[in-house]
């Protein structure tokens, strides 16, 4: 286990000491890069490639980038984001390679068109004429009274799991950043290059499809 973290680490945390640092080769600043986001660079990957070993060519390209195109790193946005750009931008290519995912502005293109709803329609009654908002058939499920050991147990993380792969690429990208990653939703704005509307609407779909995909684990049909 590692101890209390050194000045120096703590200064790391600023983007324009690290940079520095990284631009003139200073393989502490480096290891502590390495440190904060090697994992979540290959579990993002494994969003986008078939097999670990893939995954991890894709990170080890993403730190050679990162090496070699620190010197056009500008501080335009954050440090973390320009790094996940770059993993995005290498594992969105070995993706469509292996036929795994669409590109993603291919995908996102379809908020153009109108997409498709949040929730399917029978949901809902019909809509009479005075009252165009129309009904619930059924309300979403409420999970308050589940069993917290049920909510976390490994069966159903696998449902979220199958739920999130199911998803267009557009929207399990942006899940994934946001409710995986931790990301906020300015970050996942500027490393995916899509404006926030954009954004809201990718992910209100996709937590729609994986909550649906959870009811249906509770009442005890097929996820």
């Amino acid at each position: 286990m590692r101890g209390r973290a050194t000045d120096t680490e703590l200064a790391f945390t600023d983007d324009a000491v690290l940079a520095g640092a990284l631009r003139d080769g200073d393989e502490d600043a480096f290891g502590w890069l390495l440190d904060q986001y090697d994992s979540g660079l290959r579990h993002l990957a494994m969003r986008y490639v078939q097999s670990r070993a893939v995954a991890d060519e894709v990170v080890q390209e993403t730190w050679m980038g990162v090496v070699n195109g620190i010197d056009r790193f500008e501080g335009r946005s954050s440090l973390k984001t320009w790094l996940y750009r770059i993993l995005v931008n290498i594992a969105r290519t070995r993706g469509v390679r292996e036929h795994r995912s669409v590109p993603f502005a291919a995908a996102a293109n379809a908020l153009a068109d109108g997409g498709e709803p949040a929730l399917d329609s029978d949901r809902f009654l019909a809509a009479p004429a005075t009252d165009p908002a129309g009904h619930w058939v059924s309300f979403p499920l409420a999970w308050e009274h589940e069993p917290e050991s049920r909510l976390v147990a490994g069966e159903t993380v696998a449902v979220v799991r199958e739920a999130m792969r199911a998803l267009p690429p557009a929207q399990e990208e942006v899940m994934t950043l946001r409710d995986v990653q931790g990301w906020t939703s300015s970050e996942v704005c500027d490393a995916l290059n899509i404006s926030e509307s954009n954004q809201r609407v990718l992910l209100h779909r996709a937590r729609s499809k994986v909550r649906a995909a959870l009811e249906r684990y509770f009442e005890g049909g097929l996820a």
